[in-house]
């Protein structure tokens, strides 16, 4: 049997940093494996801190071919979509998220894993992700309303026993930043055209308006997804950490190209008001396979 990273599914924290890592040129991929399983490995979690590791799916690959979906492949090309809109491929080769009840003891389980790789990897990008009003992003909508139960998130976001990769999970994680002033500026009713649900008690329309958030990422059409979302950023600069898991890249994928109009020359209402800075998909190993790399215990 394979375990799943316990940090997947970590729920009520209020605290998250994200970091994005590349291989320094002089360090192979199984050191940069061996840094992050020897991080992990004393304490999956850290001092009340959650650790989730990820990997480039092509860098996994070489390490562990057998233990990863064989059709998985990084967000490597820009997502072009209707009308030019490009949704940026940032690919980098490792991410490690960590979440906890309070951002001093997240600061500095960060900083000692950013000391702990330094001979192997620098930090890309490092984002801070906080709760907004509860469950709610920063367009003021709840996010996440169709997000698979606990109980359910298991089987929506781990590989099942029997397939390459069993106990991983594919997470696509991308940086939104928002126009608040232009969103800000709509009235209530057009947000919640653009959103496809109504604001307050996020009941969804009937009929959903065809290019609204809802309907182009409707998960009826594209499968399940285990969301993990965050607001992060400043009074100034912010908007929304997308944190998707799933078993599947499929249903990743398909969401994505649906919100930038292929096929259909649709593009989602909401990319009017928000935009992606980032675009990455990481191969997150179960325990057991991160495990095999760290190094042996001190006798």
């Amino acid at each position: 049997m394979h375990t799943a990273q316990h940090g997947i599914f970590a729920v009520g924290t209020n605290s998250q940093v994200y970091l994005e890592l590349d291989r320094l040129p002089r360090a192979p991929p199984r050191s940069l494996a061996q840094a992050i399983a020897n991080l992990r490995e004393p304490r999956t979690t850290m001092a009340g801190v959650n650790l989730v590791s990820g990997f480039r799916p092509e860098l996994w690959r070489k390490l562990r071919p057998k233990d990863v979906p064989p059709d998985l492949l990084g967000f490597n090309q820009d997502l072009v979509g209707a009308d030019g809109y490009v949704m940026p491929a940032t690919q980098h080769d490792a991410v490690l998220w960590f979440s906890g009840g309070a951002p001093d003891v997240v600061f500095d389980e960060s900083r000692l894993a950013i000391r702990g790789l330094a001979a192997v990897a620098s930090v890309a990008t490092e984002t801070q992700g906080w709760p907004y009003r509860q469950d709610r992003d920063l367009t003021g909508f709840i996010d996440g309303t169709e997000n698979p139960t606990l109980p359910e998130a298991h089987g929506v976001a781990i590989i099942p026993e029997g397939r390459a990769g069993a106990g991983g999970s594919i997470l696509l994680l991308q940086k939104w930043q928002h126009d608040t002033a232009r969103w800000e500026a709509l009235s209530v009713a057009a947000q919640e055209r653009v959103i496809g649900r109504t604001k307050a008690e996020s009941i969804e329309m009937d009929p959903k308006p065809a290019d609204s958030h809802a309907g182009k990422t409707d998960q009826d059409v594209f499968g399940n997804v285990f969301r993990r979302n965050v607001p992060y950023g400043s009074a100034t600069d912010h908007g929304t950490m997308f944190v998707g898991f799933c078993a599947e890249q499929g249903p990743l994928a398909k969401m994505l190209d649906s919100m930038a109009g292929v096929g259909d020359g649709v593009r989602d209402a909401l990319t009017n008001y928000t935009r992606p800075l980032t675009g990455a998909y990481y191969f997150i190993p179960s325990i057991e396979g991160v495990r095999r790399f760290a190094s042996p215990a001190d006798p």
